[in-house]
């Protein structure tokens, strides 16, 4: 079942770095930034994993958790986080399940030929549980600002 706006997440369960089990209510209380991303240590991907590390400190001061999420396995997860030092966990979703719940998965032309690729995107989940926004086909530049942004404004509207 794929995730609808302003609705409830369905049942999931992924594994991530530092031993942690993602389902939609293991951060009960706390809005969940999940970002997807194409491949650990490819420029993009490494950029976009460092503006969200930058930032950081200012979504846990909204009340959110960073979560990216890729088909990379959890050793590729584990080197990647440590290269660049990321204070989140990131989903190793080897089986893209995560990925084609979200319909993420998109067909790509890579160097003339059609691949299946993640197309970046992210989704902001509130507190109980239920999808607010979603940005899909993104561009780095900019994006962790705007999904600041939306995190402040879901904390203002959940303290009203």
């Amino acid at each position: 079942m794929t995730p609808a706006l302003n609705k409830p997440l369905p049942e999931i369960e992924a594994l991530a770095t530092g031993g942690v089990k993602f389902t939609p209510h293991t951060y009960s209380g706390q809005a969940v930034v999940l970002y997807f991303y194409p491949k650990d240590n490819t420029p993009g991907c490494t950029t976009e994993a460092m503006q969200f590390r930058d930032r950081h400190k200012d979504f846990v001061k909204a009340g959110a958790v960073v979560l990216g999420v890729s088909r990379d396995n959890m050793a590729s997860h584990e080197k990647f986080k440590q290269t660049l030092e990321l204070p989140f966990e990131l989903i190793a979703d080897t089986e893209e399940k995560l990925c084609h719940m979200f319909g993420v998965v998109k067909n790509k032309i890579m160097y003339g030929k059609k691949v299946k690729g993640i197309e970046r995107s992210t989704f902001l989940i509130d507190a109980s549980g239920v999808l607010r926004a979603e940005w899909r086909g993104i561009k780095v530049a900019g994006h962790v600002d705007e999904v600041l942004k939306a995190v402040k404004s879901l904390s203002k509207k959940e303290a009203a």
